[in-house]
C-alpha cells in the first residue's frame, strides 16, 4: 500500500498519476503498485513536480512496517535507533537567535520618555 501526497503541482502530473493510483482527495493518491511501479511513479513525480512538493509513504518490512520519501518538503524523514520519525527542519531565519529588546519594547520606551 502507498499515499502520495502532493502540493503546488501542475495538472498533468495529477492526470499522470490517476492511471496508476485512486485520487481520494485533491493532490492525495492512493494505491498498491509493485515496488518497481512505486519507484518509477517517484522518479516520475520528482521530475514533474516542478516547484511544488511531494511526499511518498509505502508498506515495508522493518520496525514500523512502513518507509518514507519527500521532495522539496518542509517534514524530512531521519532515523532515530532504527525508527523514522518525519522531522520539521527550521527555516534559514530561524537558526540565528535575534538579541536585544523587541520592537513592541522599544517604542514603549520611546513613549514613556515623552
Amino acid at each position: 500500500m502507498m499515499v502520495l501526497v502532493i502540493t503546488a503541482c501542475p495538472a498533468g502530473l495529477r492526470g499522470d498519476l490517476t492511471k496508476w493510483l485512486a485520487e481520494i482527495s485533491p493532490g492525495v493518491f492512493v494505491g498498491r503498485p509493485s515496488a518497481r511501479v512505486r519507484d518509477l511513479l517517484w522518479e516520475r513525480t520528482e521530475l514533474l513536480v516542478k516547484d511544488g512538493r511531494a511526499l511518498l509513504v509505502y508498506s515495508s518490512d522493518n520496525e514500523q512496517g512502513m518507509e518514507f520519501r519527500t521532495h522539496r518538503h518542509d517534514w524530512v524523514p531521519e532515523d532515530f535507533d532504527g525508527f523514522t520519525l518525519m522531522v520539521r527542519q527550521k527555516p534559514q531565519s530561524e537558526n540565528a537567535r535575534r538579541t536585544g529588546w523587541s520592537n513592541a519594547r522599544r517604542q514603549r520606551r520611546t513613549y514613556k520618555g515623552r
